[in-house]
């Protein structure tokens, strides 16, 4: 089956965010992943799952912005185990991230440091479908407005709040399907709509 040519909501979608402890996939650490998942242009609120990493070796200054501690680390789970029912979950759907180059390549790092491969069908980024959106629009870009609550605030979505991997999971899951709303205007959306 052709992934471009096929109808958006032919696929499953796994939303997924992560916390992390800096933005250098190579040196810094995943903290939380959480993910839900998209069938059928509903989100299944029912599938939502939310892990602490254990083997997490130094917060720094990350629990300022997602709250987690040190206590809470300790009760987490081993990341390979985190990443293998990840995978599971991935096995014939596509993954979504609102900034899919930085949450993927820290998914890649953790993923071949531990002997282990994510496969989704395809990887879609919000982030830069809202870019695509804005740039053809001519609407001038600056350093705020493709943040995940920024663009939410375009498609009128409620304010929840940052820096949690569930709540940011599903407030992406939210505005994935506020994107195709809007891109489709009512028609069938193929997925190539939404593949850069």
């Amino acid at each position: 089956m052709k992934l471009r040519q096929s109808e958006f909501n032919a696929f499953e979608y796994v939303i997924l965010d992560l916390e992390l402890t800096g933005l250098d996939a190579q040196n810094d650490e995943i903290v939380s992943v959480a993910w839900l998942v998209i069938e059928r242009g509903k989100v299944h609120l029912d599938s939502s799952e939310y892990y602490i990493n254990k083997e997490v070796q130094a917060l720094s200054q990350s629990p300022i912005y997602h709250g987690i501690d040190e206590q809470m680390v300790e009760q987490g789970e081993r990341l390979s185990q985190i990443l293998t029912r990840l995978g599971a979950v991935l096995e014939g759907k596509i993954l979504v991230c609102h900034n899919a180059q930085l949450d993927w390549a820290f998914l890649k790092q953790a993923s071949k440091c531990r002997g282990l491969t994510l496969s989704p069908l395809a990887v879609l980024d919000t982030m830069a479908i809202e870019k695509r959106r804005l740039s053809a629009r001519t609407e001038p870009l600056n350093s705020d407005s493709l943040t995940l609550q920024a663009c939410r605030i375009r498609y009128h979505l409620p304010e929840y709040g940052a820096h949690n991997a569930l709540t940011d999971a599903l407030a992406t899951a939210e505005l994935l399907l506020a994107q195709a709303s809007a891109i489709s205007v009512g028609k069938r959306l193929k997925l190539g709509q939404l593949l850069q």
